[in-house]
């Protein structure tokens, strides 16, 4: 039996705010040829969306990392940023009914927790974590993943498109409420370190805090960085994803309270 949610605490309902906002914001915005299906989990999936932020985005945080936007057997299943399912369920302890896009692609089913498949990305960053803070409770006592832009882009023939394949016009109002969904979202984390999963990530949150979206006194309190994708299509990754997190993660000086020194 799943444990019962907590109430939501201050952080956790400003979070959430947030979140359906971000979400009503990005409902009207179409986007053309040769994207064919638009798919929002903080929609269908707004209820494992909604426990993950309840139970672990509970209080400020010391780091926030930062994602992309959703992979499709991740949070595009379980509204988790990279909700690699048996992380999700097995370490997080987090387990609610999925829905499914109005408008589903045959070739991009929604199953929710019962997806067989595997999210690479997730599992290596979910394992890394569990490896080095232990315990879920650990982690996010510590940390915190959002993502960036909750949307899911696909072609008529599944392919995914990544926000920075749309065009400039389409991609406008995407940044836009984005970044006013991060800005927010940073206010009531409050962390000394945004770190960026990857370039793009990185560079939004660099847009965010040096820009007018949030508290000047703040954003000069927070030090931002960026760590390597976990992406399978990163040779780099693949080659010590772990090793390359660690080694930035020592430099940094950010080591998990009370581990023992990364390697």
């Amino acid at each position: 039996m799943p444990t019962p949610l907590p109430a939501a605490s201050p952080v956790a309902r400003a979070l959430l705010e947030a979140a359906r906002d971000l979400s009503a914001e990005l409902a009207p915005l179409r986007f053309a040829a040769p994207v064919a299906h638009v798919y929002d989990p903080l929609q269908y999936a707004w209820a494992p969306y909604e426990a993950y932020v309840r139970r672990y985005g509970d209080s400020r945080k010391r780091i926030v990392l930062l994602g992309m936007n959703p992979g499709p057997f991740g949070m595009m299943q379980t509204g988790v940023p990279f909700g690699e399912i048996a992380a999700v369920r097995g370490w997080m302890g987090l387990e609610a009914p999925v829905g499914q896009p109005a408008d589903m692609h045959p070739k991009r089913p929604i199953e929710g927790f019962a997806c067989t498949r595997s999210e690479v990305s997730g599992r290596r960053l979910w394992g890394w974590a569990a490896a080095r803070w232990g315990s879920a409770e650990s982690f996010f006592a510590d940390a915190f993943v959002l993502n960036y832009c909750p949307l899911v882009w696909l072609e008529a023939s599944g392919r995914n498109r990544t926000p920075v394949q749309l065009p400039a016009a389409e991609l406008e109002p995407v940044y836009a409420a984005c970044d006013r969904h991060l800005a927010r979202a940073l206010a009531a984390l409050g962390p000394q370190w945004a770190i960026g999963v990857g370039g793009f990530a990185e560079r939004r949150l660099r847009g965010v805090l040096e820009g007018e979206l949030v508290d000047g006194a703040f954003a000069r309190g927070v030090h931002i960085a960026q760590i390597l994708h976990p992406s399978p299509a990163s040779p780099a990754a693949n080659r010590g994803w772990t090793e390359a997190v660690d080694a930035k993660l020592a430099v940094l000086g950010l080591a998990p309270p009370g581990a023992a020194p990364l390697r």
